[in-house]
Parts: C-alpha cells; structure tokens; sequence
C-alpha cells in the first residue's frame, strides 16, 4: 500500500521531527551538530524554507519550518539525506542514520505556533538535559530570547511578533512565556548532563 502524500502548499509551516534509526543517536558528538547545523543552513538557502523554532538532541531533532514554496519534501529530503551521507563517512558507517521517514505535522498559526515554538525548545528539559532551555546549546531558544547572536538560518522575526512590536520587549515576553511553561514540564528522571551547559 502507498504511502499516503505529504500535505504541501505554499506558506505551509510545520512542526518537523525526525528520529534516528532504532532510536539509536544521530549525533555522535558536537561537531555532528555543528554539520547538521550547517547544512540545515543550506537547506533553508536552497529551497527557500524559513526556520522558526529548532532543537536538537540525541536522538531526534525538531524544526519549526515554513516553505513559502511549498516544498517540505524536497526540503528535508536534501536537509536529511545529504547530513546522513555526511555522518556515515565521518564515523566510517553505512546504512540508515534516520528511522522512518520525517512526521510533519501542519501548524495553525494564531492557534498553535507559540506552543509549537516553546515545545520544541523545551524538549531538552523535559528529557533532563538541563533545566532551562538557555542552558542547551542546540536549540533556538538562546538566540531568540536574545541571549546569543542569530544563526543565518533563524528567522526570530515572525515569532517575537507574535509577542511585542518592539524587539527588546517582545524577547522579554518571550522568555517570561518559556518560563511560565516550565513549570507544567515534568523531566525524566536523568540527571543533567555536562554537555547540556
């Protein structure tokens, strides 16, 4: 039976996640980040998609994105397909990195986009990786709140909208929101670890 077809039209934004295979981790180390990273930057260059929201862990990523083209397949066929060939020949494996294919689920926008936001940031402290999401690197928690500089690839832009006109206020309010969420995160049981600082 075929797989059923992606919902795709422009200006459609999601909520993107994708697992390694078995669950097994997809990121070895920093420097696996830092390649994903880089090509998720191309990704957005190339196919015109814009990020709103991202978080990586070890096993899994998410992504906040929207395709002004309507492209998400092709998208993240390029975003996975070229770093799992480029993990592959840096840690001398073969076969899958990813598990089943990416889940994207459509997000509606004055509904759910804040909540999709935070919950993809907060994803480290609900895994016990830290206790706040200013203390993971990997996400886009800290450049949106304004604590670190903005990768190309982020646009904050749209978001922060969503909380105050004036740049400076709307990071308060974004933070404030982040926080007044955590309260309801309820993380595992794993002590944080030292690279969630």
């Amino acid at each position: 039976m075929p797989r059923p077809q992606r919902i795709q039209f422009p200006g459609a934004l999601y909520h993107i996640t994708a697992r390694g295979n078995n669950r097994e981790p997809m990121y070895l180390d920093d420097l696996d980040r830092e390649h994903f990273l880089r090509v998720l930057a191309t990704t957005t260059r190339r196919y015109h998609a814009l990020i709103h929201a991202y978080c990586l862990l070890t096993n899994h990523y998410h992504l906040l994105l929207e395709t002004p083209l309507g492209n998400v397949s092709r998208a993240l066929q390029y975003l996975n397909g070229v770093y799992c060939q480029r993990f592959n020949r840096r840690h001398g494996r073969n076969g899958h990195v990813l598990g089943a294919r990416f889940a994207a689920q459509l997000i509606e926008r004055e509904a759910h986009l804040l909540e999709a936001a935070c919950y993809i940031v907060c994803n480290p402290v609900r895994a016990g990786l830290c206790a706040h999401p200013a203390r993971w690197r990997w996400s886009s928690y800290r450049a949106t709140a304004g604590l670190t500089p903005t990768p190309t690839f982020l646009l904050t832009r749209a978001l922060l909208a969503e909380f105050a006109p004036d740049p400076t206020r709307a990071r308060q309010r974004y933070r404030a929101f982040v926080t007044a969420r955590l309260s309801a995160t309820r993380p595992r049981t794993r002590r944080p670890r030292a690279e969630a600082a």
